[in-house]
């Protein structure tokens, strides 16, 4: 059935449920599992004639999310080690988590997407949509949507 299973994680608490369940599915199949961390790039403020107080060094920006992403894919990392199942991990920098998702996906040979089913909630979702949601919408692969 499927081979490869690609496990987005944004560390919180129903991503962390679909790991178990990915990697449980990934244990019972006999496939592998790639966990990808998607993040927006760092992206330097720019201001016409000033320079804020406290502003971010895009570079400092950049170590932080790697540092998250590390800590996000150990997760998935872990759950692979402790069910025996093969797992690799990527960092992705891009402004569309959606969009990496589904290329990081078809760039390793993946044959399913299973991601936790959150978003945004209310107004904020309505307008801007959860990344769960577009990867559902515009994804040639299956996804698995967990709870």
């Amino acid at each position: 059935m499927y081979r490869h299973i690609l496990i987005p994680t944004d560390g919180s608490r129903l991503s962390k449920k679909a790991i178990v369940q990915g990697v449980a599915l990934a244990k019972a199949l006999g496939a592998k599992v790639t966990g990808v961390f998607a993040a927006p790039p760092a992206v330097p403020m720019i201001y016409d004639d000033f320079i804020p107080a406290g502003y971010p060094d895009p570079d400092e920006q950049a170590r932080s999310r790697e540092r998250r992403a590390r800590l996000h894919l150990a997760v998935v990392e872990a759950a692979a080690a402790k069910a025996g199942v093969a797992c690799k991990s990527v960092y992705v920098a891009n402004a569309y988590p959606a969009e990496a998702i589904m290329a990081t996906a078809k760039k390793v040979g993946c044959d399913v997407i299973c991601m936790a089913s959150h978003g945004r909630r209310g107004l904020a979702g309505v307008l801007l949509g959860s990344e769960t949601q577009k990867v559902l919408t515009y994804s040639k692969l299956p996804v698995l949507v967990c709870r």
